[in-house]
């Protein structure tokens, strides 16, 4: 918005050239989104404990979670209005995918609101049923791919990292493929939601690393010399990227242990939903699994843990899982746990951005 109506006023004033640069955008929508998250949070977690709206602990969790019980959650509304409220104040409107961004932010959003909801009204753990939460996700993720699919030049080789010459190509079953990423990032960022300021310090690292690519995706020249599919107008999603970094940045201020306040299903589904849409649209999905691994062992020590458990009649690989939960288990302190998995995200935020170079 901001864009718009300022960046025509530099004919008359150069100082307003300034909007006309992404660098400069994707900064004050990072620190928009952060001050959001600030200055309203006292009120929401005030709002949250008068109306009663608090967390609700799983039976078979850890003794040491039972304190948390009734801390306010839904924390998440407040992320993702800094995200809209940021993207809108500094991205340009006419970029479709901006737009994209915003519409599967607030829809994931939405199915985790409601699951959130149902939860807090039946005052236990079980939210919506798998299958109901499944199908609202895989139709919002279809909405996206079928979105990139229709794009006048659509690409459907899929980009790997360290290896320039392996692209291969899906054709209409990138659609498919595209359901995939975005539901399993949404779930996965769902499932490393367990402990204080456990997720929105990795979501941090991976949307700050989506940021530079978003910006070399949507620069015709830096993306030639990186060799990096040139996805016309991604540029604009490194301001969309900017509010997600600084929304959660915000959000850790409150969420930092002991929790005053968590994101709930309602702010983890959207952020991973945004994340795997960001990853789709600039090409550039397989680097999730890096810079995500964070969320990836997460959701992969679930799998393996159900998995495990019935095909040896309830012998189990982890003492818990989520991953995180294990090493709880083992009598780490959350505070540990936390700091020690945001370290690991850090170093695979490094690795993420080598891959520029190592090709």
């Amino acid at each position: 918005m901001l864009y718009h109506l300022l960046y025509p006023l530099h004919t008359d004033l150069s100082l307003f050239n300034v909007f006309r640069y992404i660098t400069f955008r994707s900064i004050c929508a990072a620190l928009t989104a952060f001050l959001i998250v600030l200055i309203l949070g006292p009120l929401f977690i005030r709002t949250m404990r008068r109306f009663q709206i608090g967390q609700v602990v799983r039976d078979d969790g850890p003794a040491s979670h039972l304190a948390k019980q009734g801390v306010p959650t839904m924390g998440g509304l407040l992320i993702i209005l800094s995200i809209v409220l940021g993207t809108l104040l500094w991205a340009r409107l006419d970029n479709a995918l901006v737009w994209l961004g915003v519409f599967i932010t607030m829809f994931f959003g939405c199915i985790g609101g409601l699951d959130d909801l149902r939860k807090i009204k039946k005052k236990n753990s079980k939210g919506l049923s798998a299958r109901g939460k499944l199908i609202l996700q895989v139709i919002g993720a279809a909405v996206v791919g079928f979105f990139i699919f229709y794009t006048p030049g659509f690409d459907g080789h899929l980009s790997i990292p360290f290896l320039k010459n392996v692209r291969p190509d899906l054709g209409w079953f990138y659609v498919v493929f595209a359901v995939v990423v975005i539901v399993g990032a949404s779930n996965a960022v769902n499932l490393t939601d367990g402990l204080d300021g456990l997720a929105a310090g990795p979501t941090v690292v991976t949307s700050a690393v989506y940021l530079v690519f978003c910006y070399l995706a949507g620069h015709v020249v830096l993306a030639e010399y990186l060799q990096l599919p040139y996805v016309p107008g991604s540029g604009e999603l490194s301001v969309f990227c900017g509010t997600i970094f600084g929304a959660c940045l915000g959000f850790m201020w409150f969420n930092a242990y002991p929790a005053q306040m968590f994101m709930g299903d309602v702010g983890s589904l959207a952020l991973g939903g945004a994340l795997g849409s960001i990853a789709i649209i600039i090409k550039q999905e397989f680097l999730l699994a890096i810079v995500g691994g964070i969320f990836v062992m997460e959701a992969l020590s679930v799998i393996m843990q159900v998995g495990y458990f019935k095909l040896t009649n309830g012998k189990r690989i982890f003492l818990m899982a989520p991953f995180h939960h294990h090493f709880e288990k083992k009598g780490w302190h959350e505070p540990k746990v936390v700091v020690r998995f945001w370290i690991v995200s850090i170093i695979l935020g490094l690795l993420a951005l080598a891959t520029l170079k190592l090709r």
